[in-house]
């Protein structure tokens, strides 16, 4: 078949799984510093091993490396996340009262941007529809 979609698709998510170095600090960073919600878990000797977190209608999993099992190169790199949102200048101004270092607000491709990454390095972005021209900064326009 050709470009067409069934009417009742079977695929009804996607959610990135990103494995982690320290639990505790990327809970933190998630539930605290994003305001994602814990909605379910795998607990190993008292310890969160593996998570599964939301945010509006996102979702993501978060798992811990085994003890000596964490790889040398860098994590997260090439891999970026895209938030569609409602508006994403109010999310970054909130992230960035909670602490969280996320870029200043810019506009491509007709969508706000800000851009910010979690402790492991993986770049997540928050974006929202604008009437704006390309490559408009927050700082630019009052809004």
């Amino acid at each position: 078949m050709s470009g067409s979609s069934p009417p009742n698709p079977n695929v009804k998510q996607v959610v990135p799984f990103f494995m982690v170095t320290i639990m505790d600090r990327s809970l933190a960073f998630y539930t605290e510093g994003l305001r994602f919600t814990l909605k379910n878990q795998w607990t190993v000797d008292g310890k969160i091993r593996w998570c599964w977190l939301e945010l509006g209608g996102a979702a993501i999993m978060l798992q811990e490396y085994n003890p000596g099992r964490i790889p040398t190169q860098k994590l997260g790199e090439g891999t970026s996340i895209w938030f569609q949102c409602e508006d994403a200048i109010s999310l970054y101004r909130e992230f960035r009262t909670r602490g969280i270092a996320a870029s200043e607000p810019q506009v491509g491709n007709s969508m706000w941007d800000t851009m910010l990454s979690d402790p492991d390095g993986y770049r997540l972005h928050f974006e929202s529809p604008t009437q704006l021209p390309e490559d408009t900064k927050l700082s630019e326009v009052q809004l």
